[in-house]
């Protein structure tokens, strides 16, 4: 036979008590610095600041894989151009992580574009945004050569068949 030495009314305090402190031990959500709100960024908002900071990047022709940027011709030719193509970004409470796609234009040092364009992007979202950037990780899927837009050239040149 159990005998019983705690009343419902003992055990439900008891319990009340445990969640009070286990309600306490848990950090509460920031509300910023001064304690008047939170802030909330967007990754789009970041990913557009990164974006913008890399595109004035000595050496860097395009943001983006080839897909995207076929997509982001057609955008222009509309009016509307995505100053996000090619940037991906991963945004936490604190740090942000970014992820950059470009192409290079020939004949630039691609380390050397690389890493001014990392610079950048780490000046950009600390600056403007006020996080931590843990990360930049930059993909160069392409080199652009500045004679493959000239059509003329092709106009002027004799044909090979006749």
């Amino acid at each position: 036979m159990t005998t019983q030495t705690h009343t419902p009314a003992d055990v439900q305090a008891k319990t009340d008590a445990k969640s009070a402190t286990t309600a306490m031990a848990k950090p509460a959500q920031p509300a910023g610095k001064d304690g008047r709100g939170a802030t909330t960024v967007v990754d789009g908002v970041v990913a557009k600041i990164a974006g913008i900071a890399i595109q004035e990047i000595d050496g860097v022709h395009a943001l983006g894989g080839g897909a995207a940027r076929a997509l982001g011709n057609l955008r222009e030719k509309v009016g509307q151009k995505d100053l996000t193509q090619g940037v991906s970004v991963e945004v936490g409470q604190t740090q942000v992580a970014v992820d950059v796609t470009l192409v290079v234009e020939y004949p630039h040092p691609l380390q050397q574009v690389a890493d001014n364009a990392r610079d950048a992007v780490y000046t950009a979202v600390e600056d403007l945004v006020g996080m931590e950037v843990t990360e930049v990780n930059i993909t160069i899927t392409d080199i652009h050569v500045p004679s493959d837009d000239d059509d003329t050239d092709d106009a002027e040149r004799e044909p090979r068949v006749a």
